[in-house]
């Protein structure tokens, strides 16, 4: 059906709609992007002072829920024009990696491995 739908394109151009259009349906089927908005604040919660945590994300609409989640808990919630951080207004967590990709000989011997993505934080305050 979404074949003819695509019309006269090219096999590799069909094939990837193809992909795409299963991947949607699989994303909303499975609410894998509710599931991680969910799940990053809960599991940031639960690190005690020098713990980690690490997220692999194989998809730029999972990557962006995790960007943006790590970006909003490592920052101070100090006022930005004040000239020095306010007591108890640090950040409470530190970037440690900011969306690393696979090497290419992991990529060689995994190909999935191609589209991850993987970012961490440690929980550096109560």
């Amino acid at each position: 059906m979404i074949r003819q739908a695509l019309g006269t394109r090219g096999k590799a151009e069909i094939e990837l709609s193809c992909r795409r259009v299963f991947q949607a349906l699989r994303i909303e089927t499975n609410d894998e992007l509710g599931a991680i908005t969910r799940a990053l604040p809960a599991a940031l919660q639960l690190l005690n002072v020098g713990a980690r945590l690490v997220v692999m994300s194989f998809q730029s609409l999972e990557d962006r829920i995790v960007k943006e989640a790590f970006a909003q808990v490592t920052q101070s919630t100090s006022p930005r024009d004040l000239p020095i951080e306010l007591p108890g207004h640090e950040a409470k967590f530190k970037l440690i990696a900011k969306g690393e990709a696979a090497s290419d000989l992991e990529i060689s011997e995994n190909s999935r491995a191609q589209s991850v993505r993987i970012r961490a934080v440690e929980r550096v305050a109560a």
